[in-house]
């Protein structure tokens, strides 16, 4: 297991951002596996020598098969300023993601509306409003292809449940290895093909801008792109 140090994209006082592998889980459920959100913790409080419990605060989550930016915050006012950042998007979020079909179009917009399925985990794509519903944003570009799969930046408007996975899905690409959403054969490391790989927004106390590029996973389909 790779330590958390190695993950590190930035650390100050006020945040700390981590390249997170596939297959990590950012906040514990019911598999009682142990979470980056722990991890983490202990990091900081065996580097830093703190006595007792350790603040640290999760600004959002990513899913579990899906690689890349975490932020985390390491004081409550970092917290609630990014939060805020998040909840106004005052964050610029792009993602890569590689999948078997090429998209109908070589860039556009999706606009859907989202319902979650706490039962089966996943969230059912409409075209047009529907009570309950949350409107769902997001850019494609299609950036690379190879003999077999494309390369597709993706820049996030809204963050929902699964909505790149959802919504890619919907018109006919679903990420590679997603079987939840239609891909019909998984990742041999069980992720999906969907990396969150850059981040930019203002420190939540110096306001400075703070550019974040996450590394792809150091796997052969992501080197097919020379990621």
């Amino acid at each position: 297991m790779t330590t958390v140090s190695a993950k590190i994209l930035y650390e100050n006082n006020h945040l700390i951002i981590i390249n997170k592998a596939p297959g990590d889980i950012v906040q514990g459920d019911e598999t009682g596996d142990k979470p980056l959100l722990d991890e983490v913790k202990d990091y900081i409080k065996k580097k830093y020598k703190k006595p007792g419990d350790v603040f640290l605060g999760l600004v959002h989550r990513i899913d579990r098969p899906v690689s890349g930016i975490v932020i985390f915050a390491r004081t409550s006012k970092a917290l609630a300023r990014m939060n805020e950042l998040f909840q106004t998007r005052q964050i610029t979020k792009k993602y890569l993601a590689i999948t078997r079909h090429k998209p109908p179009e070589t860039q556009g917009t999706l606009t859907h509306y989202l319902i979650k399925n706490n039962y089966k985990n996943k969230s059912a794509v409409y075209a047009n409003e529907k009570k309950g519903a949350s409107k769902a944003v997001l850019e494609y570009q299609l950036m690379a292809q190879s003999d077999s799969f494309y390369l597709l930046e993706i820049n996030l408007h809204t963050g929902r449940h699964h909505q790149i996975r959802a919504q890619m899905a919907t018109i006919g690409c679903p990420i590679k290895g997603d079987l939840k959403y239609g891909d019909k054969r998984s990742n041999d490391d069980g992720s999906i093909s969907l990396h969150a790989a850059f981040a930019s927004f203002s420190h939540p106390v110096s306001t400075k801008t703070i550019t974040i590029t996450a590394p792809a996973p150091d796997t052969k389909v992501w080197k097919i792109f020379g990621l």
